[in-house]
């Protein structure tokens, strides 16, 4: 019997309830310590929160996951909503599906160093417009093995990947007008990034730089207007667009 999962579920179901039945706006809050947890999350309606980070409402503070092997599956429907999480774990995955428009998720995994982040597996499928998404996956290079596949369909979007891994993985589908996309990726050994894009008005920066080491980048865009600013270097200097 698992311990750590029941517990989770156990809090996250007396959590939803308290707050969701005081407050306009539906709010998540996880603080979760221990291996081997899989956790899953939903709300449907505007204005909600999967809290940690920057959270508001009423002073919301954590969607904190803390050890190895976890899975996180959300699943956020609605507009004017926010996933704001940080996760220290090794061999994440993570299934976020988010529908509506003018949202915000926040993915932080591992930036602190704490348990290298090792084949992270992260799939993130974002169905709107006006739409902001971050992902920022360890640092200084220590995570190894790392899978991420982002689909976005809609227009004016933005999303800001950075990808600090060692054999890296890491394909994109952007679909719709004026989307923008930033996306860093450093490393000590090779790494694999592809983007596929149909719309006009794109605006993409995309820096990808390991140490010595061979890297592969692909860009398949069809569209009219915008800009394109790729860096390429496999010294470990700093580029920028």
């Amino acid at each position: 019997m698992n311990f750590n999962k029941i517990t989770t579920l156990v809090l996250l179901t007396l959590l939803v309830y308290a707050i969701g039945t005081n407050a306009d706006d539906n709010e998540i809050y996880v603080d979760q310590v221990g291996a081997t947890a899989n956790i899953d999350l939903e709300q449907l309606g505007s204005g909600n929160i999967i809290g940690g980070l920057n959270s508001a409402h009423g002073s919301m503070t954590n969607f904190d996951l803390d050890g190895a092997t976890l899975t996180l599956d959300v699943n956020q429907i609605g507009n004017n909503n926010k996933m704001l999480g940080d996760i220290n774990a090794d061999s994440f995955t993570g299934l976020f599906d988010f529908d509506g428009d003018t949202n915000s998720y926040t993915i932080q995994v591992d930036a602190g160093n704490s348990n290298s982040a090792d084949n992270g597996n992260v799939n993130v499928d974002v169905d709107g417009s006006t739409n902001t998404m971050t992902l920022d996956l360890a640092t200084n290079a220590i995570a190894s093995g790392a899978d991420i596949d982002t689909i976005v369909q809609g227009s004016s979007n933005t999303v800001n990947i950075d990808l600090d891994v060692d054999s890296a993985t890491n394909y994109i589908d952007l679909d719709g007008d004026s989307n923008n996309l930033d996306y860093n990726g450093d490393g000590f050994a090779g790494a694999y990034f592809k983007i596929e894009h149909d719309g006009s008005t794109r605006s993409f920066d995309i820096d990808q730089q390991s140490t010595q080491d061979n890297d592969w980048l692909r860009v398949i865009s069809d569209g009219s207007g915008g800009s394109f600013c790729i860096n390429q270097s496999d010294q470990g200097t700093s580029t920028s667009c």
